[in-house]
């Protein structure tokens, strides 16, 4: 344990940056599964869970939590994944009808 005041105050902020920091990271991994999931599943909610885990990634970007370039990779990729899992339910509810 460190003996400098400043030190000792460091320490504990740090603390609390690390807490929140891990929050809002583990709220961005389940946005961005939500999303995936309702995108697979073709629910109604899709586009709305999509745009909330887009939302997320910028506000992370934006804070600090995460890289900009970073939160761009994951909106890109996040992006691709959905369009194709959309093409696969619409043509698989399409092939069924």
């Amino acid at each position: 344990m460190a003996n400098i005041k400043s030190q000792i105050k460091r320490i504990g902020t740090n603390e609390k940056r690390r807490l929140r920091n891990k929050a809002a990271k583990s709220e961005v991994k389940t946005r961005i599964k939500t999303a995936i999931y309702s995108a697979g599943a073709g629910e109604e909610s899709a586009a709305e869970d999509l745009q909330l885990a887009v939302k997320r990634l910028d506000k992370a970007a934006a804070r600090g939590i995460i890289h900009r370039n970073q939160a761009a990779n994951r909106k890109s990729a996040l992006m691709r994944q959905v369009a194709e899992l959309a093409a696969a339910s619409g043509a698989g509810s399409a092939a069924s009808e």
